[in-house]
């Protein structure tokens, strides 16, 4: 297997910097994603991995051996790209053997190595077929055998999945993440979508405006974000932002002020020094405001109107609006940490709407006042001019 490490990877275009000073590092037999929204330089920085793209600054190695300089041919790798790249006058046999005829192989080798990687991929019967006639799933597993049967150190793939449909996406995940644990190869996967990285990635590595933001496992991802980009980037529906002032301070704890209602919370970090009168940012998950109607709004909380019910059954999304209207509720869209020459950006988008995630077998229909109540032991808190997690 190969192991692949990046250290301070960067690459510039004149004054542009598409990558800014990368550094990860991606285990033997590991399924690593890329993700983040269009244009933050995922893709740009796996085609430095494969060498199809030259470095401005850093270097990378496989298996402990530099590539700054070593042709892509000569890497060891093979990438799947978003277009199946097929010839069309082949059929799926011939596509799939191509790259070894290439390299010489004999006959005896590409055939069985071909009927291997037919097998793996449930194309035998597809075999003698040209790509018109297949379907667009049928033709990606096609693209992926003709980088099974290479044997490579590594896979590179650049938004497999992304020209497909919905049910067939859903279906070409599970295929990929069984064909992985069968495999062990160790593997980069770019996507723009949180739902494919969270589902198949062991680790993911989340990028903005073309700098890692954070390098973790799904799980780390969504519950210790470490900062509101991250934070605001994963998850659907997003996670709520309130501005809030924190009224008392000590012992580990705090007490804010959401939308009118004294909150406890509690800093990730026990060392993270809060001060009465302070600003910061409260991150709350849909999943983790819990609601009554307002008539029997005791014990604390905070009034808001139902703007928007989805229904998507077995859970429904509830938007609403707090009575409060001076409450600061932000969005993160155009955040990215360290990335931003003025904190102001940092939550520059406002929004009045808050989002909650319940079970859709008792929803309240619009217009209705309800009861909100914050579970404060479960928010995030985060800086209010860096962005980072508290």
């Amino acid at each position: 297997m190969g192991s692949i490490s990046l250290k301070n990877v960067g690459k510039s275009y004149g004054a542009v910097e598409a990558v800014r000073a990368v550094d990860l590092d991606v285990k033997d037999g590991e399924f690593v994603v890329f993700v983040g929204p269009s244009g933050c330089g995922k893709s740009t920085l796996l085609r430095m991995i494969a060498g199809l793209e030259s470095i401005t600054s850093g270097e990378i190695t496989i298996n402990g051996k530099p590539m700054n300089d070593v042709s892509p041919r000569d890497r060891d790798i093979a990438m799947v790209f978003q277009s199946y790249a097929l010839y069309p006058q082949m059929t799926v046999r011939e596509n799939i053997a191509f790259a070894l005829q290439l390299r010489k192989f004999s006959k005896a080798q590409i055939d069985e190595r071909v009927s291997e990687a037919a097998r793996i991929l449930d194309l035998t019967d597809l075999l003698d077929r040209k790509p018109r006639q297949l379907s667009g799933g049928q033709r990606q597993r096609v693209a992926m055998g003709r980088a099974i049967v290479r044997n490579p150190e590594a896979f590179l793939l650049d938004e497999p999945l992304s020209n497909l449909d919905a049910k067939l996406r859903v279906q070409l995940r599970a295929e990929l993440s069984r064909l992985h644990a069968r495999l062990g190869v160790t593997t980069i996967h770019v996507t723009h979508d949180q739902v494919e990285a969270m589902t198949l990635g062991s680790r993911v590595a989340v990028f903005s405006r073309g700098a890692l933001q954070q390098y973790d496992t799904p799980h780390a991802l969504y519950h210790a974000p470490s900062n509101i980009f991250v934070a605001g980037f994963i998850g659907s529906p997003a996670m709520n932002f309130v501005e809030a002032e924190i009224i008392e301070a000590g012992d580990g704890e705090a007490v804010v002020d959401i939308c009118g209602d004294r909150v406890t919370v509690v800093p990730r970090s026990a060392s993270t020094a809060l001060r009465p009168g302070d600003r910061i940012v409260v991150g709350i998950r849909p999943e983790h405001l819990a609601w009554k109607p307002a008539e029997n709004g005791t014990g604390g909380g905070f009034t808001a109107r139902v703007e928007l019910v989805e229904q998507l059954e077995p859970e429904s999304f509830i938007a609403v609006t707090p009575s409060d209207s001076s409450v600061k509720i932000r969005t993160s869209d155009d955040f990215a940490a360290g990335a931003v020459s003025d904190p102001t950006e940092l939550i520059r988008t406002e929004a009045r709407l808050l989002v909650l995630r319940v079970n859709a077998d008792a929803v309240p229909r619009r217009d209705t006042l309800l009861h909100l109540i914050v579970d404060g032991r479960r928010t995030h808190l985060f800086d209010i001019a860096t962005g980072k997690a508290l």
